[in-house]
């Protein structure tokens, strides 16, 4: 069984991987979600900060014999931003406070689930990565044959819209060859689910089709094929829910696989067009989460002011405790 993931920790991801403020010149404003406390030297250099920590936690027993619990948390959430020189340092505070509110809000229900994609990644990246090649053969994620995709290569894969990303080539026998290698935040041992998706279609002469797998990293091989045999745009998921430390690495990464299900016969190429691929994941944690109040708390005595707004968030979790 998955361990439960501190509820503060969930929060911090939450926020952080879906507040998104738009500056006055139209450009994203640099929000950084941390654990507490607030830092004076980080916000010389962000637009904002964004808080979380436990005020307390309650502890509900469910039913005459309490192996049922439900753990009760009620976190505080601080939103800061510094008045500099030429920002609109309170117009920033005013919409991080209607974004917590937003991402809270909309998220309510699932906030221990995450979706790691490819929106704004680009070459290099030190996160997510994704590679092509050509080989009659399933490569390991770390094979010499990969090739990066360019930052144009990128581009094709931040949303689902058409825009694809595609390889296409004429060796006999050789597929044609996508890897993802994706990383994800969460502790592996605290990981309940995941979902990989791949968006696309594979084209070859003995057939259309892609085939997706995922990389054990234990077993040293590609497992839990799912096939496609469209000629244009598929949906394929590969699930998971057990073992699930076998397929995130201790690098914290997890790599999908996506080929033409045929080879090439060295006259017809073999083709493969990707329009978008993602991890979903779930972590063993907080279920709920609500905002319970808030309130603006500035601190205009002295230069540079700063804007606070400080939530109080509800959450919980439920868990089986046994006596021993």
């Amino acid at each position: 069984m998955a361990e439960i993931e501190d509820p503060v920790v969930t929060l911090v991801r939450l926020l952080g991987k879906n507040i998104q403020v738009v500056k006055g010149d139209g450009s994203l404003a640099d929000i950084c979600v941390t654990t507490e406390w607030y830092d004076r030297e980080l916000l010389k250099n962000v637009d904002g900060q964004v808080t979380v920590g436990l005020d307390h936690s309650e502890d509900q027993k469910l039913g005459f014999s309490a192996t049922l619990r439900r753990r009760v948390g009620y976190a505080r959430v601080k939103i800061w931003v510094v008045d500099k020189p030429g920002a609109a340092a309170k117009q920033i505070r005013n919409k991080l406070r209607q974004e917590v509110n937003r991402v809270i809000r909309e998220k309510r229900t699932k906030p221990n689930q995450t979706n790691y994609n490819y929106l704004g990644v680009g070459a290099e990246s030190a996160t997510h990565r994704a590679y092509y090649a050509e080989s009659a053969s399933e490569l390991a994620p770390d094979a010499q044959q990969w090739t990066e995709f360019s930052a144009a290569d990128y581009e094709k894969l931040w949303q689902s819209d058409d825009s694809r990303f595609s390889f296409s080539q004429s060796e006999d026998g050789a597929h044609s060859l996508l890897l993802f290698r994706i990383k994800v935040e969460s502790n592996q041992k605290t990981v309940k689910k995941m979902v990989l998706k791949f968006e696309g279609y594979g084209v070859a002469s003995a057939g259309n089709g892609v085939t997706v797998k995922a990389w054990n990293s234990e077993a040293s091989e590609w497992q839990n094929p799912q096939t496609g045999t469209g000629g244009g745009d598929e949906e394929l998921t590969i699930t998971s829910e057990s073992s699930l430390t076998d397929f995130i690495d201790s690098g914290g990464y997890v790599h999908l696989l996506a080929r033409t299900t045929n080879p090439s016969n060295g006259d017809s190429p073999a083709a493969i067009h990707c329009d978008y691929a993602d991890c979903l994941v779930a972590v063993e944690g907080i279920s709920y989460v609500d905002v319970v109040s808030y309130r603006d708390t500035d601190d205009v005595r002295f230069k540079p002011y700063i804007w606070r707004t400080e939530f109080t968030v509800k959450t919980w979790l439920f868990e089986n405790v046994t006596v021993t």
